[in-house]
């Protein structure tokens, strides 16, 4: 059995499952309506909407695929539990065969259900749990090596379709929640990290590299939702180009621990920055 408090169902670079304990601090008292524009692996929202109760949840991210899962896991779960399944036979029988043929199967090709279920199903067997796609906007991480693939979840899959029903999910960029926040929302913001000084970071979640300049747009809009009296919270590296960014706001730090990393010497302890107007 799963720990169901988090019904995370997928790996994702920089998830937020081992920080929650260290957030808790951060989050306001009370939350009423609730955004998320960079889901992930939904980790901050699984928990708020369990311990916060809020009215409304609107959850948005610009990859599709992604958020097309989401959808339908709230619409849908049970036959994309079949589906799964019928992936999981296949992958202990064929192994890096099918995993290929899966992997480059053109998604847009597919109806959305079997698209959520290449999703996971690439997500669960793929190398790291790595979400990467090339110039073309094509999936390209290998195969990683595990024996016994955790790729049907189903106990984890039901309880979150529980948890996102009246859930608003959209495909959106950053920018757009800007027309739908209102004074006390609370937004919680976790965008691709700014690279660390001397290092080379992961943000190819999709075919647009997240540069400074989008990090700049980003911290223009967390200023034009501090003057609408949102209560913001960002998560990203702890850098002095971040540090300098938002230095007229509140910043705490966390330890995080770096799975992900082409270099092991990289992965580890590392601090991570909790930037709140609160």
């Amino acid at each position: 059995m799963h720990n169901l408090n988090n019904p995370k169902f997928i790996k994702w670079a920089g998830g937020k499952s081992q920080l929650i304990d260290q957030f808790k601090l951060y989050f306001p008292k009370k939350i009423n309506r609730y955004f998320e524009p960079f889901l992930g692996s939904g980790a901050v929202f699984f928990y708020i909407i369990q311990n916060y109760k809020p009215k409304e949840v609107f959850l948005s991210d610009i990859n599709k695929e992604l958020i097309d899962t989401y959808k339908i896991i709230r619409d849908d779960v049970e036959r994309l539990i079949v589906e799964l399944r019928q992936h999981k036979e296949y992958h202990l029988v064929k192994g890096k065969r099918y995993y290929l043929t899966i992997r480059s199967t053109n998604p847009n090709t597919l109806p959305s259900l079997e698209r959520a279920a290449r999703f996971i199903y690439l997500n669960k067997t793929c190398f790291n749990g790595l979400y990467r796609v090339n110039s073309k906007n094509e999936f390209n991480v290998p195969m990683g090596n595990y024996k016994n693939p955790d790729i049907v979840q189903k106990d984890r899959l039901r309880f979150a379709s529980k948890l996102l029903q009246n859930v608003n999910i959209t495909v959106m960029d950053f920018n757009d929640i800007l027309t739908i926040v209102k004074k006390n929302d609370f937004i919680y913001f976790d965008p691709p990290y700014s690279p660390l000084e001397g290092k080379s970071s992961f943000t190819s979640y999709s075919k647009n590299n997240f540069l400074d300049k989008d990090q700049i747009s980003l911290k223009n809009l967390y200023d034009k939702l501090n003057a609408k009296k949102c209560f913001l919270m960002l998560s990203n590296s702890d850098t002095s180009f971040i540090k300098d960014l938002y230095h007229h706001y509140n910043i705490s730090f966390v330890n995080a621990k770096r799975m992900i990393n082409s270099n092991a010497k990289d992965r580890g302890k590392i601090k991570e920055v909790v930037v709140t107007n609160y």
